[in-house]
């Protein structure tokens, strides 16, 4: 599945704040090592970079789009670099001080098992940052995957797209990272965005959640769903005077392995 870095970034001040809540709550001091697991484009990377200049900071990603678009980043921070990874066969490097990742462990299967195992890997005082979307049962998604799953387009999108079961709730992450021997703090937010534009909803979801639907469909079938799926999102989410009002509910957990562990 190809990614498009710049429909990804074109809500930037929406998609960027969770990022912003979430490292807020990251406490460390000089860390040296850093890692961002699934960077996507590296604008976020680079702030990891500012705000800790003497660290190294690793930017990881799949997605060869979304790093040729950091590789600019890349130059603007000396210990900033990034590179070609697959989450689900990353293990923590002894060295590693923090790692964030941000909205990416919502595309890998298995992402909670595979979260024990990173936290054990980490070293004492090290933390762990991590932000999912929660809104997978919310109309968004819901009446993507009800149009997947119709008469018309199962053929080609049966088990194109995944539900409720892609993340957990924010008692899950948090019994894994108290489980490992971490203190930690989850949460969840959810932000009223108010989007403005013809269909805001349908252009929000094509940078992220319909990527694999435009994937596994031709373009004319693509545009056909999209017109089908942009009448049932204009009833989930009219119009306003203000604008669209879409719910962004967001899942968060920060963990510190503790000195001993």
């Amino acid at each position: 599945m190809k990614w498009d870095p710049v429909k990804y970034v074109q809500f930037g001040d929406y998609r960027d704040r969770p990022f912003f809540d979430l490292t807020g709550r990251i406490q460390a001091d000089r860390p040296q090592h850093v890692v961002d697991l699934g960077c996507g484009p590296g604008n976020l990377t680079a702030t990891l970079a500012r705000r800790w200049p003497e660290a190294q900071v690793v930017g990881l990603d799949s997605s060869r789009e979304m790093l040729d678009r950091a590789a600019a980043q890349a130059g603007k921070h000396a210990g900033l670099s990034f590179g070609l990874a697959d989450i689900a066969a990353w293990t923590p490097p002894a060295e590693t001080d923090v790692v964030v990742t941000n909205a990416a462990l919502q595309w890998v299967p298995g992402h909670q098992e595979m979260l024990a195992g990173w936290l054990a890997a980490l070293k004492p005082g090290a933390w762990f940052a991590m932000q999912v979307p929660g809104n997978f049962n919310a109309p968004s998604h819901a009446l993507m995957r009800e149009l997947a799953g119709s008469a018309r387009w199962s053929p080609q999108l049966d088990g194109v797209l995944r539900g409720g079961e892609s993340v957990g709730e924010p008692g899950d992450y948090l019994g894994i990272m108290l489980d490992a021997a971490c203190t930690a703090d989850a949460w969840e937010t959810t932000y009223e965005q108010v989007l403005t534009g013809t269909d805001p909803v349908l252009d929000w979801v094509r940078g992220t959640a319909l990527r694999p639907v435009a994937a596994a469909l031709s373009a004319e079938d693509g545009h056909a769903f999209e017109a089908e799926y942009a009448a049932a999102l204009r009833a989930a989410y009219p119009a306003t005077a203000h604008g669209t009002v879409f719910p962004f509910r967001r899942i968060f957990a920060v963990a510190q392995k503790q000195p001993g562990a």
